[in-house]
């Protein structure tokens, strides 16, 4: 029997004796789904094919790469990418032409062919399949992410892709099995990995100064709310769609990305199950019923229920520890990922206040001494990479940091930071958390990616103990 299985029952066997019967009863059958396809999807196992934990494929010094989806966050990626040494852009592709041709403006060094693939729903295929590009980059809308990435694997390339990686379990294990199966890096391009202060605290856990972490927080708390009904802001609205169809955490990965691996997630450790919460949706149903009285396009969205405003989901690890979630995009509140470590030496956190450190009850650490932590722990790739990663941009830098960190460990042939198990093991928080909101907030057990190597796998020690030998090419613009 599986140890997914074997979680399940136990997890089960809980609601057998009644512990959860409050939490059910209180749900009414005609506000639950059941959702009884995402249950039978998160018990079924798998046999490894291949460990890609710590797996370092063979070095690429030029990376030769194509982008899929340009619309958005994926022009911005062609414009920072441009700037890293032993990267060849090869092609751009959107299903929109005029968005493809402007994210090729943004390229601002030489010796880059880009062709431009567009104006069908199937050019990605046809750039996949070139012999040329070795690395696809994906920064399409959410239900597409996984299809593309499976696809580009299966053509033998390494790909990276934006959050969430997938939106299905069935999704995250054909991840997995495909990654595994062609020996293909799938990255998930979580940039909250690369902030400063969530990189300090990461090395501050990896020196042993929080002591033994009991507890940690994240979310992603930001008020979008306007953004999802605007013509040009998202193509054909896909994020409204989703914020109508599903209710759960539709977007983990900002907060929980840090804290996974602070906490050795998939490598000595592993999330067991987890419970989810939502409040009712107090303005994102209304605001489209608002709208669809003059525009009838937004008729179409009426028959959805709507995902509720507030979602908070909690989980249990191996260890002992556990996490609190929270996902917010359509209320007032103050951006706020959070970003919590509670631990029995020392605590910190930052949003939606600044980031603090505290050793003690009493009081967090004035300004002399917090910059005193900083500087003796701040990684050496935020010592040598992280002005220059400012001047570039992207999220206050973090953005480039990610993108040339995966760079150099293509072009070097190093492990990389995120592998296709934390791509998996973040993604599948979304939809474990529509089940367990579906039906009275009762546990589901979190499928093992990693199918039993996480008590064996060696934790990386990621980007903390050198730089890399990339270098930041200058502007040709």
């Amino acid at each position: 029997m599986s140890t997914d299985r074997r979680s399940f029952l136990k997890l089960s066997g809980l609601a057998g004796l009644g512990l959860l019967s409050n939490q059910v009863s209180a749900n009414p059958t005609k506000e639950r789904s059941n959702l009884d396809h995402i249950l039978k999807e998160s018990q079924k196992s798998y046999k490894p094919i291949f460990n890609m934990s710590g797996y370092a494929a063979p070095a690429l010094p030029t990376v030769r790469t194509g982008f899929i989806g340009v619309g958005n966050r994926g022009a911005a990626a062609v414009y920072r990418l441009s700037m890293i040494e032993g990267v060849s852009i090869k092609a751009i592709c959107d299903v929109r032409d005029d968005k493809a041709r402007a994210a090729k403006e943004r390229i601002v060094t030489t010796g880059h062919e880009a062709r431009i693939y567009s104006g069908n729903e199937e050019a990605w295929k046809e750039m996949c399949r070139r012999d040329d590009i070795d690395f696809v980059y994906i920064a399409t809308h959410w239900a597409t992410h996984a299809e593309m990435a499976i696809y580009a694997m299966e053509q033998g390339k390494h790909v990276a892709v934006e959050i969430p990686a997938a939106v299905t379990v069935e999704e995250c294990w054909r991840l997995v099995t495909t990654s595994e199966r062609t020996k293909k890096h799938c990255v998930i391009l979580e940039n909250c990995c690369y902030d400063f202060f969530e990189m300090l605290t990461l090395n501050l856990a990896r020196q042993g100064f929080f002591g033994d972490i009991v507890h940690c927080e994240g979310a992603y708390i930001h008020d979008i709310l306007e953004s999802l009904f605007e013509e040009e802001a998202r193509y054909d609205k896909w994020r409204l769609l989703e914020n109508a169809k599903r209710n759960g955490n539709l977007y983990p990965t900002h907060g929980l990305g840090p804290i996974a691996q602070v906490l050795k997630i998939n490598r000595g450790n592993k999330m067991e199950f987890l419970t989810s919460m939502s409040s009712k949706d107090f303005s994102l149903k209304p605001k489209t019923e608002e709208l669809a009285k003059t525009n009838k396009n937004f008729e179409k969205y009426l028959q959805y229920p709507f995902r509720g405003n507030l979602n908070t989901s909690t989980i249990k690890n191996s260890d002992g520890s556990t996490i609190m979630l929270q996902h917010d995009v359509s209320t007032p509140r103050p951006y706020s990922r959070i970003h919590m470590i509670s631990g029995t030496k020392a605590f910190a956190q930052k949003y939606p206040l600044p980031a603090k450190l505290a050793v003690g009850h009493e009081r967090f650490m004035d300004e002399v001494e917090f910059k005193q932590i900083e500087v003796q722990y701040t990684p050496n790739i935020i010592t040598q990479i992280g002005e220059m990663a400012k001047a570039v941009g992207g999220h206050g830098g973090m953005d480039f940091i990610m993108d040339w960190r995966l760079i150099d460990c293509l072009r070097n042939g190093l492990p990389v930071d995120m592998d296709v198990y934390d791509a998996a093991s973040w993604s599948v928080i979304s939809p474990l958390s529509e089940w367990s909101v579906a039906n009275g907030s009762q546990p589901i057990a979190i499928p093992d990616f990693t199918m039993g190597r996480w008590k064996s796998n060696v934790v990386h020690t990621i980007h903390l103990e050198t730089g890399g030998t990339t270098k930041v090419l200058q502007s040709n613009k």
